[in-house]
C-alpha cells in the first residue's frame, strides 16, 4: 500500500489560483456571508491546512477573489479594442462594470483596497488611456482615480442594494418600495424628488452607469479643450 500524500505535496499541487477561483465560484453562489472554510474545502476537495498554505484568512481570501474578478475583466479587453482614447475608456469602464455587476460582491472590496495587482493594472489601463490624451499629466492622478472610483462606487451601490434584499424580494420590487416612498414626500418640501419618484422605480442600472461616464468623459473633454483653447 503506497504511504499517504503528505501535508506538504498535498499544498504544493494547490495553487493559489485554483483557491481563489474556487473562492469565486462559492462567492457568486452564496453571497460574502455565505462563504466559510468548510464549503470551500469541500469543493477543493482537500484539507483546510492545504487552503491555509495560500490564505491567511477570509478577509484576505475574499479580496484576492475581487481583485481576480477585476483581472478576468481586464483579460476579456486584450487585445485592446479599436477607437480613440475616449472609445477605449468607455469600453474598458463598461467592461468592468458588467463584471462587478454579474460578481456582486466584489466591488465594495475593491473600493477599500486600491493596491491589489488587478486593480493596479486597472488604474494603469484608465492612467495609459489619459496619457493618450492631451490632457495635462498634472491632471492624471485626480481625473483617473475619480474615473476609478466613479467606476467602483456605483457597482458598490448596486451591490449594496441587492445585499439589503429579503429572500424571494426582486430588485423591482425593492425599487418599487423605494418609489412610493418618495411619491408620499411633501411635494412642497421636495417637489423635485416626488416628480422623478417613477423614475426611480423603473430606471436601468447600466444605462445610469453609462450616463454617469458620458458626462465625466465630456468633462475630460472639455478639460483638454479649454487647456489647449487658453
Amino acid at each position: 500500500m503506497p504511504p499517504p500524500k503528505s501535508r506538504t505535496r498535498r499544498t504544493d499541487a494547490l495553487s493559489r489560483e485554483v483557491v481563489v477561483r474556487a473562492a469565486v465560484e462559492l462567492l457568486d453562489e452564496h453571497g460574502e456571508r455565505g462563504l466559510t472554510f468548510k464549503l470551500l474545502t469541500e469543493r477543493l476537495q482537500t484539507g483546510a491546512g492545504a487552503v491555509y498554505w495560500h490564505v491567511a484568512n477570509k478577509d484576505e481570501l475574499v479580496l484576492m477573489a475581487a481583485d481576480h474578478v477585476i483581472g478576468a475583466a481586464l483579460a476579456a479587453l486584450s487585445p485592446e479594442p479599436d477607437g480613440d482614447a475616449e472609445a477605449r475608456m468607455r469600453a474598458l469602464a463598461l467592461a468592468v462594470y458588467d463584471t462587478l455587476d454579474q460578481h456582486g460582491w466584489a466591488a465594495p472590496h475593491v473600493i477599500a483596497v486600491h493596491t491589489m495587482p488587478h486593480t493596479m493594472g486597472l488604474l494603469e489601463r484608465i492612467g495609459g488611456l489619459l496619457a493618450e490624451t492631451r490632457l495635462p499629466a498634472g491632471r492624471h492622478f485626480t481625473v483617473a482615480t475619480a474615473i476609478l472610483i466613479y467606476l467602483t462606487s456605483v457597482t458598490a451601490q448596486d451591490a449594496g442594494r441587492a445585499s439589503a434584499v429579503e429572500p424571494g424580494v426582486s430588485r423591482d420590487g425593492v425599487l418599487e418600495h423605494e418609489a412610493r416612498q418618495w411619491a408620499a414626500l411633501d411635494p412642497r418640501a421636495f417637489p423635485f424628488v416626488t416628480r422623478i419618484a417613477a423614475d426611480l422605480a423603473r430606471h436601468d442600472d447600466r444605462e445610469q452607469f453609462l450616463t454617469g461616464l458620458n458626462l465625466l468623459l465630456d468633462g475630460l473633454r472639455a478639460q483638454v479643450a479649454a487647456e489647449h483653447d487658453s
